[in-house]
């Protein structure tokens, strides 16, 4: 089960109603916080989402309007007692860019672990115990005007359990449990493995954070088959196609176009910029494309859950 929650949909400028860019996701109690505008502490209480369970904070590239929420977060974070330790992911440029925000944040009593994730991403229970075996982040390289990506959270879902093969392997019921979790146990001095009594992996699920990016393969690669597609959509009418191309952004029609080639099944629009109103008044450029798409607000929620099997 995942939780998603968007905490600002403003580009540049933060207006009453829409805060600058943040969302936060939630699985097993350990959250990804992804990119952290001005505001994000502010947005996330009135969302009531805890960002003190943040283990990592995702940052799509080092533009003001997706940073300048960290410095208050990461000393609130030491005034309410923290002292585990806080991965912060970026694309590259990452230690310098950063510098700066560190120094204004000053001394903390948890340490602050910066890593540009590898080409293949990372096994979240490798950096954060308590994250499920098979939560994966993976960064994928976007096209904006500075150094920009996009990140996939994937959740495996292992095979169906199969107890007629755990029975004529001699495992004991106590240790099935185990074996459910993707854990090895030992039987009469032999190893047991999961895939012995498992079977084919199930559908996971998927959820995309674009960032500020134009359309681009990374784009589409990072999409493919999402569950959920957060993604930019700075302007509205279709006729802004190329301005937002020279600035590195996409309109409401480029993003439903994106997630429609990409095969995702859920669309949220974000990032609008500060010359959008209502950005009802311009989906339909989206859902000609994808029919699905759906303007995100702030506070706007969704739990996913792996699908139902018959």
């Amino acid at each position: 089960m995942i939780e998603v929650t968007l905490l600002g949909t403003s580009a540049l400028l933060p207006l009453p109603e829409r805060g600058l860019t943040a969302a936060t996701l939630t699985c097993s109690g350990r959250t990804i916080l992804f990119d952290c505008g001005e505001g994000t502490q502010a947005a996330a209480r009135k969302a009531h989402v805890s960002l003190m369970k943040t283990d990592l904070i995702a940052l799509t590239h080092y533009h003001g309007d997706h940073i300048f929420g960290l410095p208050g977060l990461l000393q609130t974070m030491f005034c309410l007692g923290r002292t585990e330790p806080l991965w912060m992911v970026g694309p590259q440029g990452l230690r310098e860019e950063l510098a700066p925000i560190l120094q204004l944040t000053g001394w903390t009593p948890y340490p602050i672990h910066l890593l540009e994730l590898p080409e293949e991403g990372v096994a979240l229970s490798q950096l954060v115990p308590g994250w499920p075996e098979g939560a994966w982040l993976r960064a994928y390289p976007t096209v904006h005007r500075v150094p920009s990506q996009a990140y996939a959270f994937t959740l495996a879902r292992a095979g169906k359990f199969l107890p007629q093969r755990a029975e004529a392997l001699g495992v004991p019921r106590n240790l099935w449990g185990r074996l459910q979790k993707g854990e090895g146990v030992q039987v009469d001095g032999g190893n047991i493995l999961p895939e012995q009594v498992l079977g084919q992996p199930r559908k996971g699920l998927k959820v995309v954070f674009t960032g500020d990016t134009t359309l681009c393969d990374g784009l589409l690669e990072a999409e493919k088959d999402a569950d959920l597609v957060i993604s930019e959509a700075t302007y509205g009418e279709n006729e802004q196609k190329s301005l937002a191309i020279e600035h590195g952004h996409m309109n409401f029609a480029q993003a439903g176009e994106t997630a429609a080639l990409a095969g995702a099944k859920r669309l949220w629009l974000t990032h609008y910029s500060q010359m959008i109103d209502d950005p009802e008044t311009y989906l339909p450029n989206a859902q000609a494309y994808f029919p699905a798409a759906e303007c995100g607000v702030d506070g706007k929620s969704v739990t996913l859950r792996f699908q139902r099997e018959e």
